[in-house]
């Protein structure tokens, strides 16, 4: 495993791409102390509007509209918040739920820092054989 520093911002995009089990089963970790737990926004469901870079010209555009569900609680006084894209309610809350444990530094707190390095090494690896797969493509041209 990695020893990167994650900022709060890296956790919950790396919370975002955890799969709902995984999730699930840490909330249901964090929740088990009896701390006092409060839903400040149930999981919604909305569409946000997605920007992206064109990569030669760096020009950002508007792609269109994405479906994205946003969830915010309180654990134990503090704060949770998480947006996942797609419409999984649970997993949303979940993400908000482990979001206020890390922000606490609660108990379950390594736990959900080692499932975003699980989760930061399941992209890297995705990204890698993306790119692998994509190179045969690729056109060099020469200099003159």
């Amino acid at each position: 495993m990695t020893s990167e520093v994650l900022s709060r911002e890296r956790i919950t995009e790396l919370l975002a791409a955890a799969t709902e089990d995984e999730l699930v089963a840490l909330a249901d970790e964090c929740l088990s102390d009896g701390a006092e737990f409060t839903v400040l926004t149930a999981p919604e469901v909305g569409s946000i509007a997605a920007r992206v870079r064109e990569p030669i010209c760096h020009d950002h555009f508007f792609l269109g509209d994405v479906l994205a569900c946003r969830a915010e609680v309180t654990l134990a006084g503090v704060r949770g918040w998480a947006m996942r894209l797609g419409d999984e309610k649970a997993a949303t809350l979940a993400a908000a739920i482990c979001d206020a444990e890390v922000q606490g530094g609660r108990g379950a707190e390594p736990s959900i820092r080692e499932l975003c390095e699980r989760v930061a090494q399941r992209l890297a690896a995705s990204e890698r054989a993306e790119w692998a797969q994509l190179e045969p493509t690729v056109v060099r041209f020469e200099e003159l």
